[in-house]
């Protein structure tokens, strides 16, 4: 009897010797004459214990881990094939407090299943929220994701359910469907996880779309930084044409959809999805004005809709179950899972999806188990590069769009990155400057030169020259930024400075009363489109 053993290939995992583990089994296998075979499937995002090794048993699936190919002599010799005991069984995988505390819905067969299996995803629910797009028709596809709740797991948080009515409405033809895939804030990683380790469910979200508001043509806008997504794409891609699931009759509908991969340039400004579309039209990446906007007159002047790999992986379980399943999830008007993004100085990083309404502070100590190094927590940055720095005290607040903007910060792509009492925030505040000036597209001016002179100011701050006055300069040079740039790099910039000086000034060499004038009445733009609310 053949026994299935299961070794990531997700990046994350191949990066900690999940490749040479997998080799190291084989071998061990081969000398042994047992026979195996072994499943390169995704990660499950429980990045401390990569690589993860399950094996296949009566019981369930045993997982045993981190994993090194010097291990697996002492696996074999332990039976670990039949499941037995050896220092790194972590026990039935479903089981492990860490992931069955989860509520993993678009997430639901990340490291379960073989990405690169079509018999694998339908297996495991696959394409069944396609198959009810067909039969339910368009304009009631549109309407469960606008009863869903859904809003864009991308950044702004916009109604996802508004932009398919906006681009399935529009008269011009062709209409474009349109995924970015330019994860390229510090300290996320769930495109990717989607993208390696399910990327079907990509595939059926994006044809569903293009089934709900009549496109034609699809473009799935990579960042070049993703080569093992880029493989596992490119594979899926031709399986599902293969089989019918996209080309120029998806599932014998009469209907056609084609999908290609574009690949980015390291461009972090091309995740602006006016950016985007100007690279995949073959111009230099640059924000344009809006109106109007891209459901309307986007890809070569024509409706776009134009969504985040989450947000697409998310919409085929919302049409196979149903638009009040996922809305039983969640908190307020912020509806059904998100998966949330640890990094930085946890001890136990990885990727959890769960309900919205959890606390940041059971995302830091819950399930990240506090700081790796076991030093305090000092500060946390929620929201990506562009998002504000919490503090211990406020680790309370529930991660969720209206709570998180209540507090001065942006939820942004679900990303939160820990520091502990050794960060020095004046440096990380300096940081936010300098990643905006080395990153911009350099069209607006606010921007282009605010993020320079920013840097500069942050630096006479710091070094303790004229530092009432560049103070004045820096709150002046934020207000400029926030509402004088085009979109969210410029416009988002001041929310990690100004909360770095609001809650940190003894980093800049400053008294708290010396920043008095950053209180409650200051506002910060959640959105760049107009939405603000008070740093609190």
């Amino acid at each position: 009897m053949t026994t299935v053993l299961y070794v990531p290939r997700d990046s994350s995992a191949v990066s900690l010797g999940a490749d040479a583990v997998a080799d190291a089994i084989r071998k061990e296998a081969s000398s042994r004459k047992l026979d195996i075979k072994v499943v390169r499937n995704g990660s499950r995002g429980m990045f401390s214990h990569e690589p993860m090794v399950e094996v296949a048993t009566s019981a369930g699936r045993i997982a045993y881990g981190p994993v090194a190919a010097s291990d697996v002599a002492s696996m074999f010799e332990a039976n670990f094939l039949d499941g037995r005991e050896h220092r790194l069984r972590l026990g039935i995988a479903d089981e492990i407090p860490w992931l069955k505390s989860q509520t993993r819905l678009t997430f639901a067969r990340a490291g379960v299943t073989d990405p690169l299996s079509l018999d694998d995803y339908v297996a495991n629910g696959g394409y069944r929220g396609l198959a009810r797009a067909i039969e339910i028709g368009a304009a009631e596809v549109v309407a469960e994701v606008t009863k869903s709740g859904l809003r864009g797991r991308g950044g702004a948080g916009f109604p996802t359910g508004i932009k398919w009515k906006t681009a399935a409405d529009a008269a011009a033809t062709p209409k474009y469907v349109v995924c970015n895939a330019d994860e390229g804030d510090s300290g996320t990683f769930s495109d990717r996880m989607v993208m390696e380790g399910d990327p079907f469910v990509l595939i059926e979200g994006m044809t569903i779309a293009a089934l709900a508001i009549g496109a034609t043509q699809g473009y799935i806008y990579l960042r070049s930084e993703y080569p093992h997504a880029l493989r596992a794409l490119t594979e899926a891609l031709e399986t599902a044409l293969l089989k019918n699931y996209l080309g120029a009759n998806v599932l014998g509908t009469g209907k056609s959809f084609e999908l290609e991969i574009r690949l980015g340039a390291g461009a972090y400004i091309c995740g602006e999805e006016t950016a985007m579309l100007e690279s995949i039209e073959g111009r230099r990446g640059m924000v344009r004005f809006k109106p109007p906007i891209p459901a309307i007159e986007g890809l070569f002047g024509k409706p776009t809709l134009v969504n985040n790999v989450v947000s697409f992986a998310t919409v085929p379980i919302i049409i196979e179950r149903g638009a009040e399943f996922f809305r039983d999830f969640g908190a307020g008007n912020s509806r059904g899972t998100i998966p949330f993004q640890l990094a930085g100085n946890a001890k136990h990083p990885g990727l959890i999806e769960t309900s919205m309404g959890v606390t940041l502070r059971e995302l830091i100590y819950e399930y990240g188990g506090g700081t790796a190094s076991g030093r305090p927590v000092r500060a946390v940055q929620v929201g990506g590069p562009l998002g504000a720095y919490f503090t211990e005290s406020m680790l309370d607040v529930a991660m969720d769009f209206e709570s998180v903007a209540a507090r001065g910060g942006i939820l942004g792509h679900g990303g939160v990155v820990v520091f502990d009492d050794t960060v020095d925030m004046a440096r990380m505040a300096r940081y936010a400057m300098e990643f905006c000036a080395n990153e911009s597209c350099g069209k607006c001016t606010p921007c282009r030169i605010g993020s320079i002179r920013g840097t500069e100011v942050i630096d006479d701050i710091i070094n303790r020259r004229k530092p009432g006055e560049n103070l004045e300069v820096l709150r002046d040079l934020c207000d400029t930024m926030k509402y004088g740039s085009l979109c969210a790099l410029g416009g988002l910039t001041p929310l990690p400075v100004l909360s770095a000086l609001k809650y940190f000034p003894e980093d800049f060499g400053l008294a708290a009363r010396d920043v008095d004038f950053i209180g409650d009445d200051l506002t910060i733009s959640t959105s760049g489109a107009g939405n603000s609310h008070a740093i609190a």
